[in-house]
């Protein structure tokens, strides 16, 4: 670490990587890397995302209208490896330009349906099922409230706090401290709501708490950057009621496996073509122990 205080200049210019996790593959400019087509599986709705907190929110809402008998929510999940630059090819491009995952197609309209954006996606499901959304106005306008809060602040908790707490080359004190006082005052926003009612947009389950969950859920149950101890998880009761009664849902369980490459082997499935994937899952780890 330089002595020497940093000094913008007066233009920025893209000069060498950054440093720290995702460096080889940050760059100032969009666009498709190289050519690659996108695989289509058999069923209408056609994922391609990886585990990471964005990605699992639309997996658990998959899994959960699936638990609802929503048949036409059957699905295929292909892996996008980030870390190898899979969203830089021209065919993820064209479904997400910004290269961010997730990203679905729904070929069960003409023209298939592109859709990018964690909350997007989630919002567009909720309205094509009639599921896991208030119908009536209030109760609608209250979990769009929550969906909305979550997509601005979690870019605080990821790309901020983890980048520095985690990921950074280098630990530096101010981020550090400035991004973990905004993460701390996102908790106790949870934590007052949550002291209210049972879910996030009140009574019911939606996708208020489906979009909250692998974000702020699983930083208090410290499966986010090991920061539990660190933020004082333990100051949060009510999210933490909250973030366990969740994950003991079947559907979430489900959903959290689905592209994971990461964790232990029984806990990845690294793509999903069929419900029966999970219970072939499961007879291999029975063979295996």
């Amino acid at each position: 670490m330089s002595d020497t205080p940093y000094v913008p200049p007066t233009v920025w210019k893209w000069e060498a990587p950054s440093g720290g996790a995702f460096a080889h593959i940050n760059r100032p400019v969009a666009g498709a890397t190289h050519d690659r087509a996108l695989p289509v599986g058999k069923h209408p709705l056609q994922l391609y995302s990886l585990a990471t907190p964005n990605g699992v929110k639309v997996t658990i809402m998959l899994e959960e209208l699936l638990a609802l008998g929503f048949e036409a929510a059957e699905y295929d999940a292909h892996l996008i490896r980030i870390g190898e630059g899979d969203q830089f090819g021209s065919g993820f491009v064209a479904v997400n330009p910004n290269s961010k995952i997730p990203a679905l197609v729904d070929h069960g309209v003409q023209p298939p349906q592109r859709v990018f954006e964690s909350g997007a996606i989630l919002l567009y499901l909720a309205e094509k099922f009639g599921a896991f959304i208030p119908q009536d106005p209030a109760g609608r306008t209250e979990c769009l409230s929550w969906l909305f809060w979550q997509m601005a602040s979690a870019p605080i908790l990821g790309g901020g706090f983890g980048h520095f707490y985690a990921y950074a080359p280098e630990k530096y004190e101010y981020p550090i401290n400035r991004y973990a006082m905004e993460v701390k005052r996102q908790l106790d926003v949870l934590n007052r709501r949550l002291a209210e009612r049972p879910y996030i947009a009140g009574e019911e389950y939606s996708i208020a708490d489906i979009a909250i969950w692998p974000w702020y859920g699983a930083l208090v149950r410290n499966q986010v950057y090991e920061a539990a101890q660190f933020l004082s998880a333990h100051e949060y009761p009510h999210v933490q009621r909250w973030a366990e009664a969740i994950a003991r849902r079947p559907a979430v369980r489900r959903g959290r496996m689905v592209n994971r490459t990461s964790g232990p082997l029984e806990e990845q499935l690294h793509e999903r073509h069929d419900a029966s994937d999970f219970e072939l899952k499961t007879q291999d780890k029975l063979e295996q122990g």
